[in-house]
């Protein structure tokens, strides 16, 4: 029997306790885990394969690679940037899992008010086969709404950041 690594939460960011929570996973054939690794933590190639993120900046003067304690703006879902920080950050290396989190936050009134973790794990496993999950917990009342969409857009535009994630990262 083989076990598949987990995500690790800190607790303000439990799955099922804040309004929203989705997960999505692939495991592929053909495509090593450095390789994916590459792609994810490069933000300068998330618009080529992934149409739900815009206006990606560095207001420290960091990036477009991503590490521990960057701080980084985006748009994404229909949100105005919001404010991230790299709070988890473990490059993939033999038998060791890549690991990449980051908090995102939208200031204002409880209308507006958003937090977010947003956790990525990528590992090799047995046959050639690459292992990309990733998982969000998100507080506020604009998580709450997104969660009560049908189909949840953030369960579906995660799935498609996977697939042109692996798309880039097989080519």
């Amino acid at each position: 029997m083989t076990q598949q690594n987990a995500i690790d939460w800190p607790q303000e960011y439990l799955p099922g306790t804040g309004d929203n929570f989705v997960s999505n996973e692939v495991v592929v054939q053909g495509v090593a885990a450095d390789r994916v690794w590459r792609y994810l933590t490069d933000t300068s190639t998330w618009e080529s394969y992934y149409d739900n993120v815009a206006d990606i900046s560095f207001p420290g003067g960091d990036g477009p690679v991503l590490r521990d304690g960057v701080h980084f703006r985006f748009g994404t879902f229909g949100f105005p940037p919001l404010d991230a920080r790299v709070v988890a950050f473990q490059a993939p290396a033999d038998g060791v899992p890549g690991r990449l989190s980051w908090t995102a936050r939208q200031d204002g009134g409880p209308e507006e008010r958003l937090d977010v973790l947003h956790a990525w794990l990528v590992e090799d496993l047995s046959g050639g086969r690459v292992r990309v999950l990733t998982q969000e917990t998100q507080i506020g009342r604009p998580a709450a709404e997104l969660a009560a969409q049908r189909p949840n857009p953030m369960l579906n535009g995660h799935q498609a950041w996977l697939d042109g994630l692996i798309r880039a990262a097989s080519a």
